[in-house]
């Protein structure tokens, strides 16, 4: 099977206790090695510099969309204290054109402002299955470079499903955890995903499913939401089941966690993500809404 992923490759500066650590990332990577280890078929629509290793990405297969631009690779430098982390833009790469899509469904999962709106509604046309982490169309700069989320006029009309957290959320509406929720489904998304630091819950029809990550002690948590997003999506789009998708996208992330590891030393094997899915599977909480 095959994936399509929408999102720029990434050369990051982590800061963890005062220590850096350059690392290349991005949803592109995170996502699309997760997909591989998942052993999809990975189609990567990105753009990035002479300064980013490309070679990479060939060694782990990935196929890419006419990657390569003239500016260099986009950059940030991330600060991580606990499961809190500030971003700062250090540079923007160029927007990603679009092609045709020729996969089972796509993961569109920008960083900031690689997709304009028009693209986005082209990639919705094309493909028969959506996942959208919209933090990227979310993302703007103050003056001093620093990442903050600003409402947009988005158009989630033919998602299929969606990852927000409770700040991403609140650009689409306010209220209660559920009201949000429930506000993204009245715009016909039919797998919204609500992930609140351990707490990771899911809204299909009128129930609300739940799993709670172990809490243990939090390292890195750069492309942890990548990882999950990528899980869900495959998963979904292999065994057609949002229970074991949920429950393959927590296992992921934890495996992510529980490695202590920086950067894309921290993609989990797919057996570890399998051992966790059947631990998850076995516990989770449903409500009616």
């Amino acid at each position: 099977m095959k994936i399509a992923l929408f999102s720029h490759c990434a050369i990051d500066t982590i800061t963890i206790d005062g220590v850096n650590h350059e690392q290349i990332g991005g949803a592109a990577c995170y996502g699309g090695l997760t997909a591989r280890e998942l052993k999809f078929d990975v189609d990567l629509y990105t753009k990035f510099g002479k300064d980013f290793p490309l070679q990479y990405l060939i060694d782990h297969k990935i196929n890419l969309k006419n990657p390569t631009s003239e500016k260099l690779t986009t950059r940030f430098a991330i600060n991580i204290t606990g499961s809190d982390r500030t971003l700062k833009l250090l540079h923007e790469c160029d927007p990603i054109e679009y092609t045709s899509i020729n996969a089972d469904g796509s993961l569109v999962s920008p960083i900031f402002h690689e997709l304009s709106f028009e693209t986005f509604d082209k990639i919705k046309r094309d493909s028969s299955f959506t996942l959208v982490d919209p933090q990227g169309f979310l993302r703007q700069t103050d003056l001093d470079k620093n990442i903050i989320l600003q409402s947009t006029e988005l158009d989630l009309r033919k998602v299929n499903a969606i990852k927000v957290n409770p700040e991403e959320s609140e650009k689409f509406s306010m209220g209660s955890q559920d009201e949000m929720m429930l506000a993204l489904q009245k715009k016909g998304i039919e797998h919204v995903i609500f992930t609140n630091k351990t707490e990771v819950s899911l809204l299909v029809k009128d129930k609300i499913y739940s799993i709670m990550l172990p809490n243990k002690e939090v390292y890195d948590t750069t492309g942890i939401g990548d990882i999950f997003c990528a899980t869900f999506c495959c998963t979904m789009l292999k065994e057609k089941d949002f229970l074991w998708a949920l429950c393959f996208a927590g296992g992921s992330a934890q495996a992510a966690l529980d490695s202590k590891q920086v950067g894309l030393l921290k993609i989990p094997q797919k057996n570890i993500i399998e051992t966790n899915a059947s631990y998850f599977y076995n516990l989770v909480k449903y409500r009616t809404i």
